[in-house]
């Protein structure tokens, strides 16, 4: 051994490998530091080099901190470096070290050590422990079966307890630091008492894990053996009577197959299935797969349906009761059930009601099944993007189950039930497929008739049920699907609505809800109109819902604390249980604004009031548009500003502005997007407004498309953008001449709240937009002949409706 004093040796770090005295081990070095220090060994007369494990295997570049203390002292017997730039040395364990200096040269570590001298007791219990230990190990050989046996010759021949330990940590499959701490034990006897209690540890392991093997094999023998004697069986019970009563799995089936009244082809297909199912083994994994097909065959309505009764009479009664308003939805329900009753035939019309959110659209579907006397299941197509979740998935699959038509159908257990298919155009397509195809077959009365599931793979007729559909918006149903639709339109409720719907519905069914009574708890009209007004801001009434449940809650909470025993919420009271007020209406107060001006837009939740903003600033014409607007709306942006330029003398603004001013349109909110052309008229309006400098009247909003030629077009959605005006607190609404049509479905109390003007120019706008006179590219007295007729316009709407 070389004087290790005052000597400065290379290391290497090793992950996860720690080398005993003794030992021969094979690295694979590829770090350049790990790989200088080989080279160095080499050339130094002793090729001796410093082996130390690292604390954390994981860490690619090791510093100082990042190695034990105690390590071995080996030497490098031969190295090889291989293709890939991967070094494979030979190293010979030479001697425990410990480190007392570790520097880090950049390119290699060294390191300064002391040579650790190891004890070992000559005493008869030394000996004893000895013998013990390699008992043990020789036990552990024959139990584990992957330790070659002439290992253990080697093991059985040495004597010395400190080497005799090092060896047999080297056979257990220990961990790095149960390694490292054998490392570092000096004394050879407590080295061997500790690699013994590890080898006990791993022998109980491996005794463990033998008899769980040999529990697995006799189970598997014994399957086998079952096989076998029921393989015997069944073929001495065909050989005896092959038309004999059939007892157990087989003949229970073959009842429930009978009972279900299965026909046809699906008839055919059990009958095979059974015949297969018999000739398996129980046990098997197809077997279990047949089972549970037989099971959702047989447990389909293949002949059971409700019994329908269609009473108009009825059906009118249960509408009223359950559904304040939709008069013409009620109206053309009725004729639907009335057609029914008439021709006795499955109609092949598909309502689809379409409205915004929390309108009554599914309520309104199961009062249909209730009117007809039929079961009511409900299918949630958001989401959906998978053929397969309309068709089923193919039984070759693990985990494969019918579609959620069949399963519908399963679950309210009769063939003629009301299906309602919620959010139709919020299916989606993807690689799996096309659930919107998939949903033209079921929808189609000529082809569903014969409706294969995948899963199935048998026909079923959809025939006899009454599918109806929801959606909030239309734009996203393709047009096959379209077509197949009966389209029934549910406009927003107005505040009156709301407020009927609210002491009528909502109010009596939340208390229910809450246990408690009309005595306890009873909310004021004035109190309910201001939670419409100052708290909710929708076109449905689920955000009213909820404000008068948490209204309830913190009564029911003041009841159970014996603070009162009955509560009336007036008005002056909502803060109290509601908080502030979440909607401030302050576009009466603001007055007359320039470049600013309120237009109406319609959402899949609604109406909404759209504000549009236009800055003119000194630069070279560049015309700005924010706010995340769409295609549509930039174009209409392009044609109110167009047609600015080519009238601009008429409104008293320079021909050369464009070349002067740069010109900012600005729509708030700037996280929702916006589209489409009914803001023309009020994009014109803002832009005119910003270059004259001229106010807007307050309380004034605006809808249509603007032409190049200043004509005013139709828009859709005219109740909702009405009632979004009334929340908004608009005083007058200017809408195209081309949709007075629409009038007779807005309230009269809408009418009497709003000023409503009909327009078919830009003209005509300028007239109402401004409180000053403004110029206009037709005579005064054009202006004053389109504000009479704009205004009988309005009082004939108005009287119509009513």
């Amino acid at each position: 051994m070389p004087d290790l004093n005052n000597t400065v040796f290379p290391v290497i770090p090793l992950r996860d490998v720690v080398v005993f005295p003794q030992m021969v081990q094979a690295l694979f070095v590829s770090r350049p530091k790990s790989i200088a220090a080989l080279e160095q060994a080499l050339l130094r007369d002793d090729r001796l080099v410093v082996l130390v494990a690292q604390k954390d295997p994981e860490t690619e570049e090791p510093k100082v901190g990042d190695m034990y203390q105690i390590g071995t002292l080996a030497e490098v017997m031969q190295m090889l470096k291989l293709p890939d730039g991967t070094v494979k040395a030979l190293v010979e364990g030479s001697s425990r070290v410990s480190i007392d200096l570790i520097t880090d040269d950049q390119n290699v570590f060294n390191a300064k050590i002391t040579g650790q001298e190891e004890t070992t007791d000559e005493e008869l219990s030394t000996k004893t422990l000895v013998r013990v230990t390699v008992e043990k190990f020789e036990q552990f050989v024959k139990t584990t079966k992957k330790i070659n046996p002439e290992s253990l010759l080697a093991v059985s021949g040495i004597g010395q307890p400190g080497r005799l330990a090092d060896i047999i940590a080297t056979y257990l499959g220990l961990d790095l630091n149960e390694r490292q701490h054998c490392l570092e034990i000096i004394d050879s006897t407590q080295r061997l008492e500790y690699v013994s209690h590890l080898l006990s540890r791993e022998l109980e392991l491996a005794e463990l894990e033998q008899q769980i093997h040999d529990r697995v094999r006799f189970n598997l023998e014994k399957t086998q053996r079952e096989y076998y004697l029921r393989e015997k069986l069944r073929i001495i019970q065909d050989e005896l009577n092959s038309d004999g009563e059939q007892t157990g799995e087989i003949a229970e089936y073959k009842q429930k197959i009978a009972k279900a009244k299965i026909t046809g082809i699906a008839l055919d297909k059990a009958q095979k299935e059974l015949q297969r199912l018999e000739k398996m083994m129980p046990q098997s994994a197809e077997a279990g797969v047949i089972r549970t097909y037989l099971d959702t065959l047989v447990s389909l309505p293949w002949g059971k349906r409700s019994r329908e009764v269609i009473n108009l009479d009825r059906a009118e009664k249960i509408l009223e009761e359950k559904h304040y308003g939709l008069n013409k939805v009620k109206e053309r329900i009725l004729e639907y059930l009335a057609v029914r009753k008439l021709s006795k035939q499955p109609s092949g019309t598909i309502l689809c009601l379409v409205g915004p959110p929390g309108v009554g659209k599914t309520s309104l579907v199961k009062s249909i099944a209730s009117a007809m006397n039929r079961e009511f299941a409900r299918i949630s197509l958001g989401g959906v993007n998978d053929e397969a979740e309309i068709r089923g998935h193919r039984r070759t699959y693990i985990g494969s189950m019918p579609g959620r038509i069949i399963q519908s159908l399963k679950q309210v257990g009769t063939k003629n039930p009301v299906i309602l298919l919620d959010e139709i155009e919020k299916m989606t397509r993807n690689y799996m497929g096309d659930p919107t195809a998939a949903m033209l077959e079921v929808l189609d009365p000529d082809q569903n008739e014969n409706f294969t599931d995948h899963y199935l793979d048998v026909p079923f007729s959809l025939r006899e049920v009454v599918f109806v559909a929801t959606a909030n918006s239309l734009d996203n149903v393709p047009r096959p699907l379209y077509d197949r639709l009966e389209i029934l339109r549910i406009s927003g409720y107005t505040e009156e609505e709301k407020l009927a719907i609210a002491e009528q519905h909502i109010v009596p069914k939340t208390l229910k809800k809450h246990g408690l009574t009309e005595k306890q708890l009873k909310i004021s009209d004035q109190a309910i109109r201001k939670i419409i007004q100052e708290y909710t801001r929708e076109a449905g009434v689920r955000s009213l819902e909820r404000n008068i449940a948490a209204i309830c809650r913190k009564v029911a909470s003041e009841i159970v604390r014996d603070k009162t025993t009955t509560v009336r919420v007036m008005p002056n009271m909502l803060s109290k249980y509601l908080g502030p007020a979440k909607i401030q209406r302050d576009l009466e107060v603001k007055g007359p604004q320039i470049g600013v001006v309120t237009g109406l837009a319609w959402t899949e939740m609604g109406g909404e009031t759209l504000a549009v903003e236009v800055n003119t600033m000194p630069g070279k014409g560049k015309l700005q548009l924010t706010g995340q607007l769409g295609d549509v709306m930039k174009e209409s942006a392009q044609a109110a500003f167009s047609y600015i330029r080519s009238h601009a003398s008429q409104f008293g603004i320079k021909s050369d502005f464009q070349d002067n001013f740069d010109i900012h349109i600005h729509i708030p909110e700037g996280a929702t997007p916006k589209d489409g052309p009914s803001a023309g008229i009020a994009l014109t309006i803002a832009l005119i407004s910003a270059m004259t400098k001229r106010p807007v009247r307050a309380s004034l909003a605006m809808t249509g498309e603007i032409t190049l030629r200043g004509n005013i077009l139709g828009i859709g959605g005219l109740k909702e953008k009405v009632l979004a005006a009334i929340r908004a607190g608009i005083k007058t609404v200017i809408y195209p001449r081309a949709n007075e049509k629409d009038l007779q479905e807005i309230p009269d109390y809408v009418h009497k709240q709003l000023d409503m003007i009909p327009v078919g120019h830009l003209d005509e706008v300028l007239n109402i937009a401004f409180k000053d006179k403004t110029k206009s590219t037709r005579s005064g007295a054009g202006r004053n002949t389109s504000r009479q007729t704009a205004r009988q316009a309005t009082k004939r709407s108005a009287l119509s409706s009513r």
